[in-house]
């Protein structure tokens, strides 16, 4: 993720989610910091430098996935099961990637070419993180049918 969460609400929910899925699996949450002196960019170089910036985090062995308002969409229940397909086949880093405001650039399109969306609206990059992280408890929750989640 790109940037700090500056809302403490946002802050609070994360934190609250992220302790819940630690009773699941080993969840890290790890935030590039925002540029600085970026004023006189273009969006397409703030993508670009935010790219390397990405790319510098990602392990050999990790399993990328981008959310992107532009990615294949799930239910919870389908995201659910596509969690547990990765368990499954025996994926030992998942990681989800959330842009900066502008999104990806095409280096990091071109590197990890699999796509998820949480919707088909527009969310703050900051809201994503906490709206994510639900869904991947809500997920956790549904895999060991616990009675979070409710059809």
């Amino acid at each position: 993720m790109i940037g700090k969460t500056d809302q403490a609400y946002l802050n609070e929910g994360i934190a609250e989610y992220m302790s819940r899925l630690k009773h699941y699996l080993p969840t890290e949450l790890i935030i590039i910091p925002s540029l600085k002196n970026c004023r006189g960019l273009t969006a397409n170089q703030i993508k670009q430098k935010e790219g390397e910036l990405i790319l510098k985090q990602v392990g050999k062995g990790d399993t990328v996935l981008l959310l992107d308002e532009k990615g294949k969409h799930y239910t919870s229940t389908e995201f659910s099961a596509f969690i547990q397909q990765n368990m499954n086949q025996g994926i030992q880093n998942l990681v989800f990637v959330i842009g900066g405001a502008y999104g990806f650039g095409q280096e990091v399109y071109l590197k990890f070419p699999y796509k998820i969306a949480l919707s088909k609206m527009t969310f703050s990059h900051q809201m994503v993180r906490l709206f994510f992280i639900e869904q991947l408890y809500r997920a956790m929750t549904i895999i060991k049918n616990e009675s979070y989640h409710h059809d």
